[in-house]
């Protein structure tokens, strides 16, 4: 488990945990792992590292929960059988955005990178591993103003809305050329030793230019998405 999951899947357990308790602390994860839970915690940021340059990458600004698209529904076949394990990976296994993981850099766009990963993945689940599409994290973080304050957190709902009535081109990680935006921000060593920078606090949002590259096939307008092209099949998408 990455570090951003294990400090958000820790929250509910903050309040129950002594006071005295730093969340990286060693006893913080051992009392993590005394609940029984499904998953293991484990180290992944030294106790040291600054808790403000984490909680500026998390991303989801305060009053998220009010941006939240609409409750769907969905009923299952009564005594359908549930399979003892499930990888997405190998379900399918011709969607490679799937085995993505993107750097989102010094920038709290958290918000932006789980919602465009995850409609990479929907899209070309829908067409059966026919339609590749990278979503732009670039494009959603600059210029989805009503989605939150860019790299200083967002609201993941929010950027459903606005992948409905604006559209989001492509675009992929820094430096793949792939797509017609991709990211700008450049990778950091998040909670590691490495050859890059090390992350830092407070990264700028990038400008809201919709333009593509000049080395890409199509124009910004051409290139835009939007859900609605599956309206009648949304479910697919949204389960």
């Amino acid at each position: 488990m990455n570090g951003l999951l294990f400090i958000l899947s820790v929250a509910g357990l903050a309040k129950a945990a002594p006071s005295e308790l730093h969340p990286l602390s060693d006893e913080f994860i051992d009392l993590i792992n005394s609940k029984n839970s499904t998953w293991k915690a484990g180290r992944n940021f030294h106790p040291a590292y600054p808790m403000q340059v984490i909680k500026g990458m998390l991303g989801v600004a305060e009053g998220a929960e009010k941006h939240l698209p609409e409750k769907r529904n969905f009923v299952m076949e009564a005594g359908a059988p549930l399979p003892e394990e499930f990888d997405s990976r190998d379900a399918w296994p011709n969607c490679p955005t799937i085995r993505e993981i993107r750097d989102q850099g010094s920038c709290g766009s958290c918000w932006a990178f789980g919602a465009v990963e995850a409609m990479s993945d929907r899209w070309c689940i829908h067409s059966d591993g026919k339609e590749h599409f990278r979503f732009s994290a670039e494009d959603l973080v600059s210029c989805c103003h009503l989605c939150g304050f860019g790299c200083n957190g967002g609201f993941p709902g929010a950027a459903w809305g606005y992948w409905v009535r604006t559209g989001i081109v492509s675009g992929g990680s820094f430096g793949s050329n792939q797509g017609c935006r991709p990211y700008e921000i450049s990778p950091c060593e998040h909670h590691s030793s490495g050859s890059r920078p090390n992350c830092t606090e407070g990264g700028s949002t990038p400008k809201c230019a919709k333009t593509c590259e000049d080395n890409y096939k199509n124009s910004y307008k051409t290139d835009l998405k939007h859900e609605e092209i599956y309206f009648g099949k949304v479910s697919t998408l949204y389960q």
